[in-house]
């Protein structure tokens, strides 16, 4: 299985839940068996462009939606487990790679202790923090499923969920990364972002 197969996989199948069409339907619709379909959205599918043209358009959508990353699960990795490879000149420790279009803003963050947890709003659809620990202890992650990181560990989240961003104890430097994709997604009515 391939990472954007996978990718494919994840969005076809999100979006058809979001849409509450029935696999036999969008099967129907793009012109697919419902085994191709069900192949496509188990990552196994190897899918063309032109079918992830035709469930693009059966989904109301477009291709590179489909080729977006769209949210994330919450991936933790711990300076314990970092793997080092030699490159340019150096050693490398990759964190994580994102596949899609959009903007990326790339920035250190001071955190300091308070005395309220509040968890802080979802930012615009589809929109995933990248976070690198470079001192202090800290929790974070979408509310509900926080972990607690030190210097070194790295984690990945959705940004578009209330989550929270805290300091446990002392003043805590992150690197965070949030990428905001640039192709809007198909919302509820009423939904302002």
């Amino acid at each position: 299985m391939s990472e954007s197969d996978l990718l494919v996989a994840r969005n076809v199948k999100r979006l058809r839940g979001e849409r509450k069409v029935s696999m036999s339907a969008l099967a129907l619709q793009a012109g697919l068996s419902k085994q191709t379909l069900s192949k496509i959205e188990q990552g196994v599918g190897n899918p063309t462009l032109g079918t992830i043209e035709a469930l693009s358009m059966a989904l109301g959508t477009s291709v590179r939606s489909l080729m977006t990353e769209w949210g994330s699960p919450v991936r933790v990795q711990s300076s314990s487990a970092a793997e080092w490879q030699s490159g340019l000149g150096g050693d490398i420790r990759i964190l994580d790679q994102v596949y899609g279009s959009g903007y990326v803003r790339s920035c250190m963050v001071r955190l300091e202790p308070s005395g309220h947890d509040r968890a802080r709003d979802g930012l615009s659809a589809g929109s995933i923090y990248q976070v690198l620990v470079i001192s202090g202890d800290a929790e974070m992650g979408p509310e509900g499923q926080t972990v607690r990181l030190a210097a070194g560990d790295f984690v990945k989240f959705p940004a578009d969920v209330p989550h929270i961003l805290r300091a446990i104890e002392g003043t805590v430097v992150l690197h965070l990364i949030t990428s905001f994709p640039q192709v809007p997604q198909v919302m509820p009515f009423g939904d302002p972002r």
